[in-house]
């Protein structure tokens, strides 16, 4: 429900674009949270965008420049100096602006980060030295940290003082006084404990730090096993470098199922749904020349038993039947298995246990199959042999399909390609040209 409102929201401000006043667009634009803001400017065209984009004022600006995508917000910041981009980081988290000033020009970056002060700037830059990808380039550096010797009564004190906490904020980060990472204080035992009682006597000693190399998809796994709200990031010294919140940590999971959706059809998970119709012919051209040479490839082992199609035309008829099957069983394969690496439940110790079971599921998937398809070819072309065939030749396809499907991605990632994005590619040209070659070689050798 809350969605159809949104975009009923979202439909009102498009329309009063195009039939009322700016002034009325403008009013509705002001009722928009930056989040429906974000939804609304990535619905619109480019031309419309910008003009919307114009109608908000530089604080509104500022808030929804975070939620946006990172094509939609590149094209927006062309038209932003350094002073608007400074006012900016004011509004935003350091790890959401350390995001979109690795989007900027390097010169127009170096005169965002001249123009900000010398405390903004240091924590700016401690973010931008770390992969984006990585939990350094996710952390921010807003922490609050305790001595485990303070009482109770003082972190209340020192909180009052301050008026307001970060956003997110579940637990105090306890260091010592190297800023070592010691541990957690739960602000619900903060609130609940005896005030005389000191921070140590009730701190969590076994609440773990993430290193500031982790990878985001490893972050985003230890938040969901764990069930965190924030987590703090250190260095090799296990002193605090941040933390990472549980908002950060969204994204992450959102962008990886956005990729597991986009990244198989050779789509940027940041692609413009309203890009120019150029720079999307560009991006596209090269996955589509990719799928061309694997078509090719298959259409020459069709070519090489020209002459038994020639003979039995049936054969042109079934062909497809042992393609499909095949693929379709190795894409499921695939699937689980890129699911399995993703969640860290498939590696080396248990790959040969995978390959085993996926093999005999093929087998027997592969023969019942097999089995209906054979009395259907045979009924209907009047010929036992054909049926055996091509019963034979699925079978081999499904085993081929389910072996490839369960070692394609470990082999990828081996020699640093995504799975993703590879995997459904090779495997299709994997179970194309087996079945064809299994199917006509059998039928050539059968009816020779």
């Amino acid at each position: 429900m809350a969605r159809t409102q949104l975009q009923d929201r979202l439909d009102e401000v498009i329309d009063s674009f195009g039939a009322g006043t700016l002034e009325e667009t403008r009013y509705l634009l002001e009722s928009l949270r930056p989040q429906e803001v974000a939804s609304l400017l990535t619905s619109t065209p480019p031309k419309v965008r910008v003009v919307l984009w114009e109608l908000l004022d530089q604080q509104e600006e500022n808030r929804a420049l975070q939620y946006l995508t990172d094509e939609v917000r590149a094209s927006l910041l062309q038209a932003m100096n350094p002073a608007q981009l400074v006012a900016a980081a004011d509004e935003l988290d350091t790890d959401d602006f350390a995001d979109i000033l690795q989007q900027l020009p390097d010169t127009l970056s170096r005169q965002v980060l001249a123009g900000m002060d010398a405390s903004d700037r240091a924590r700016l830059e401690a973010v931008l030295s770390y992969p984006e990808d990585s939990a350094g380039g996710l952390m921010n550096t807003d922490t609050i940290t305790v001595r485990p010797r303070h009482a109770v009564e003082l972190v209340l004190r020192y909180l009052r003082l301050r008026k307001e906490l970060p956003d997110s904020t579940d637990a105090l980060i306890v260091v010592n006084s190297h800023d070592e990472y010691l541990g957690m204080l739960p602000i619900s035992r903060l609130l609940t404990a005896d005030p005389s009682v000191t921070v140590r006597e009730i701190m969590d000693s076994d609440a773990a730090a993430l290193e500031v190399d982790m990878p985001d998809t490893e972050v985003a796994r230890l938040f969901t096993e764990q069930d965190l709200i924030s987590a703090p990031v250190v260095d090799e010294e296990r002193k605090v470098l941040g933390r990472i919140t549980i908002d950060d940590v969204v994204d992450v999971i959102l962008a990886d199922a956005e990729e597991a959706v986009l990244a198989p059809a050779g789509l940027d998970l940041e692609e413009d749904t309203f890009a120019p119709i150029l720079r999307s012919v560009r991006r596209r051209f090269l996955w589509l020349s990719i799928n061309l040479l694997t078509a090719f490839v298959a259409s020459a082992v069709i070519n090489i038993f020209e002459e038994t199609i020639s003979k039995v035309v049936a054969l042109a008829v079934l062909m497809p039947i042992v393609a499909s099957m095949g693929g379709i069983a190795g894409t499921q394969t695939l699937t689980l298995t890129i699911r399995g690496i993703a969640l860290g439940q498939i590696g080396r110790a248990n790959l040969a246990y995978l390959l085993n079971r996926e093999f005999l599921v093929a087998a027997l998937n592969g023969m019942l199959l097999a089995a209906i398809v054979a009395v259907v070819a045979a009924t209907a072309f009047q010929d036992l042999a054909l049926g055996a065939i091509i019963a034979v030749a699925m079978v081999v396809n499904l085993l081929v399909a389910g072996i490839s499907g369960s070692l394609l991605p470990s082999l990828l990632r081996k020699i640093n390609i995504d799975p993703a994005i590879a995997a459904g590619v090779v495997l299709t040209t994997i179970t194309d040209v087996t079945g064809f070659f299994v199917f006509l070689g059998l039928a050539t050798w059968a009816y020779a």
